[in-house]
């Protein structure tokens, strides 16, 4: 497959596969290269490299045959009009031929495609380069750890081989080799080699300065030492301060619980500081890198509250409910007690808006004696604002989860991940993707931020997340996470919650003494002017009402009629059946929101169509709309439908409630019996809602939401429901205050109820 780009000389720099570098570019033609690529090629270039740093005349003929397409991934016009881009290799080409036109390469490169057959002796150069790129890394401690975890799951040999040479300090000419070699073997065979002879250097270098030290008395090695140190200061401009300043840096590092590896990698760091002249830029760098590393609660950790009563009455004291989530919390701590090294739960609250679920983990937090944090995920789409910035940015800095462990000052607090399905996947990276690693008890042991550089132990971590919708959290996501889902309250739920908890809290706010409302007085409060899954709206009725009391009397006994003075006329009328017709039926539905009432309405009509629904629906309703209406067309004759007006007629359903995407099947019952009605001329009373899924022959399937869809119906003034006999045993999860004022039918196939009703 033939490709035409244009080409990049870079002078003095190589770039490889699966590499980044930074470059400014500030002539005219390279910027104009770089704008054609936004423009014409996809953000795409062919990179070249010259072997002179000085030469830029462009000699086609001179040109490498092989090249490298870069991706420029950033780009940012400087004040000066210079270009600061970064660019991404992506894969080798072979180029076919150059063309210049006034100094500005084009080329014709063809893909190399590589056989995908992986051999015996290509795994074994797959692990014999991992062995030694870790014996490297125990023998060098100027190479960063991070090249462990980044090549830990590479299995292919062309990628392992570019991105080891990535990280090893070998000069220009030789990444030139490997980059102008595509015979994957040939590069595995030689990056071996090179690697046992950087090894090879390295325990000679090691061995040299043994014999050194074990020659030199202590006496005088200390003498020579700062000789030297003098005189590299006296050169360098380091002043005495920062001799001392060194000292206590390496002195805090050697205090730190901290592996050996890390220490060394650090300390390393602290030489490179000490060495850097204070005039120089990567001084303030690495000292900012190094104040973060030591910010950092290396095994630190709070002591967890293990009393169990004592944690069971300050959760019920902080929350309502929740009464799944809490016995989980308590289940952790008991089984702490036995077991030290116990990796903490990853919690995932799934309901509607403000049923406290924010509230709960700080609570939590504050119950177990442990540190919060929280992290909003709503919008969020650069995965860097997770996992850091490498050093090699301008103003890189750690991701979010080393700047709150930094601030809080414990390795083991609890962290919120707050709207974790309103995560946005864009060109910047897919957050949820990094959350796979932080949130799995078997990978966030070793948790590595691109700015720290150094594995973090977050499995001591409570991580609380909060979602509306589960359908919009990613499976491979869900599979990690216990989801513990979070209902609407009920009218007398909310009753207890305004006097236990948020009248409470409203008057300790205000510093008034306590205002009484009876339970008439809120149920009227909740039933008239409340119509929430949760009790944000709630609150701030309250918040209204006790601010008139005390602005306009001292009277704190409240009345309905006091409130409805207060509040006005009512804000909810429950009643959707007000003007109820032939064709008109009521179904439940649930949304993010909690339990909705879902209107269909029939009418006959003369079109070509047999039947059509409208009304913001899926393709699921409609589906299950044909069902329904060939369900009735086989069963025409049994239920005393005149054949003849179905088909000579056209059916419209219109389902109501526009806001509401209507999706699924469950309203498979309500659709039937709304083309039932309108075919017999027969109204189906008002105060009659349903939910189910029809099949062809009129069975009826279980459907989900049970809970949500029964507090709708009641919150919206029904009595009477029609439900599929499978979902009897989730009705006994559904509070009784509900289930006691609701008359619930159960039917297996649509005989019963065209019986019951027709």
């Amino acid at each position: 497959m033939l490709e035409n780009l244009r080409v990049l000389l870079l002078q003095k720099l190589v770039l490889l596969p699966y590499q980044e570098v930074r470059l400014d570019l500030t002539t005219d033609e390279s910027k104009e290269i770089v704008d054609a690529a936004e423009k014409y090629y996809n953000n795409k270039l062919l990179i070249i490299s010259s072997l002179s740093a000085t030469d830029i005349s462009i000699d086609s003929n001179s040109l490498p045959k092989y090249g490298v397409i870069g991706k420029i991934k950033t780009k940012i016009e400087l004040p000066n009009g210079n270009y600061r881009i970064t660019l991404y290799g992506l894969n080798r080409v072979e180029v076919k031929e150059y063309r210049n036109t006034d100094n500005i390469l084009d080329c014709t490169v063809k893909r190399l495609y590589i056989q995908n057959i992986v051999t015996d002796s290509e795994k074994a150069l797959v692990r014999t380069i991992k062995k030694l790129i870790s014996e490297y890394m125990e023998t060098n401690p100027d190479v960063s750890n991070a090249v462990t975890s980044t090549i830990a799951n590479i299995t292919d040999l062309d990628m392992l081989t570019d991105v080891v040479v990535n990280f090893l300090p070998i000069d220009e000419t030789k990444k030139r080799e490997y980059m102008n070699e595509f015979d994957y073997l040939t590069r595995a065979n030689n990056l071996v080699k090179d690697i046992n002879l950087e090894l090879d250097v390295l325990n000679i270098e090691n061995k040299v300065n043994d014999e050194i030290k074990e020659n030199l008395s202590k006496q005088e090695r200390d003498y020579i030492l700062r000789q030297k140190i003098s005189k590299l200061n006296q050169e360098l401009g380091i002043s005495i301060d920062k001799q001392s300043e060194v000292a206590h840096i390496s002195e805090e590092i050697e205090a730190l619980d901290l592996s050996d590896k890390t220490r060394a990698k650090l300390l390393n760091e602290v030489r490179r500081y000490s060495y850097t002249s204070e005039n120089n830029p990567d001084s303030n760098v690495i000292r900012s890198y190094l104040d973060t590393v030591l910010s950092l609660p290396w095994n630190k950790y709070s002591k967890d509250e293990m009393d169990l009563k004592k944690v069971k009455k300050s959760l019920d004291k902080y929350h309502f409910g929740y009464d799944e989530v809490k016995t989980r919390i308590l289940e952790f701590i008991a089984i702490k007690k036995n077991s030290k090294d116990l990796n903490s739960p990853i919690l995932c609250l799934v309901g509607p808006p403000g049923t406290g679920k924010t509230t709960f983990a700080i609570g939590l937090a504050k119950v177990l004696n442990r540190e919060f944090i929280k992290i909003s995920l709503g919008g969020l789409s650069d995965s860097s604002e997770l996992t850091g910035h490498r050093r090699t940015y301008l103003g890189a800095s750690p991701g979010k989860i080393m700047q709150g462990l930094s601030k809080c000052g414990t390795a083991n607090p609890v962290i919120l991940f707050d709207e974790v399905d309103k995560i946005v996947k864009d060109y910047h990276g897919d957050p949820s993707a990094i959350l796979l690693d932080i949130l799995d008890a078997t990978l966030n042991k070793e948790f590595v931020d691109n700015y720290i550089e150094e594995p973090f132990d977050l499995s001591k971590i409570i991580f609380v997340l909060t979602a509306n919708d589960i359908r919009d959290i990613p499976d491979t996501l869900r599979d990690r996470l216990e989801v513990i889902e979070i209902n609407s309250y009920t009218e007398q739920e909310k009753v207890n919650i305004a006097k236990k908890y948020i009248l409470p809290i409203i008057c300790d706010e205000y510093n008034v003494s306590k205002i009484k409302i009876s339970d008439e007085v809120l149920t009227f409060i909740v039933h008239n002017y409340t119509k929430e899954p949760g009790v944000r709206e709630l609150e701030r009725i309250l918040r209204k009402i006790v601010r008139n009391i005390i602005l306009n009397s001292n009277n704190k006994v409240l009345t309905i009629d006091a409130v409805s003075s207060i509040l006005g006329s009512n804000v909810y009328n429950r009643k959707l059946n007000k003007n109820h017709h032939i064709g008109d039926v009521y179904s439940l539905g649930v949304t993010p929101n909690g339990g909705v009432i879902v209107p269909f309405e029939a009418i006959l009509t003369d079109t070509d169509e047999s039947i059509k629904v409208i009304g913001n629906v899926s393709d699921s309703v409609k589906e299950t709309t044909i069902i329904a209406y060939n369900y009735i067309l086989s069963n025409a004759k049994k239920y005393g439908v005149d054949t003849k007006l179905l088909t000579n007629n056209s059916i419209v359903i219109n389902a109501l409630n526009y806001g509401i995407k209507k999706d699924g099947t469950s309203g498979g019952l309500a659709i039937t019996t709304a083309i039932l009605s309108l075919l017999l001329d027969k109204e189906i009373p008002s105060n009659v809602c349903f939910s189910g899924e029809i099949s062809l022959h009129g069975d009826i399937f279980q459907i989900g939401g049970i809970k949500e869809k029964l507090i709708g119906a009641y919150n919206s003034g029904f009595n009477k429901v029609y439900l599929p006999s499978d979902n009897e045993g989730d009705v006994n999860e559904v509070p009784e205050e509900i289930t006691s004022k609701l008359d619930i039918k159960y039917i297996s196939n649509y005989d019963e109820l065209f019986n019951e009703i027709f």
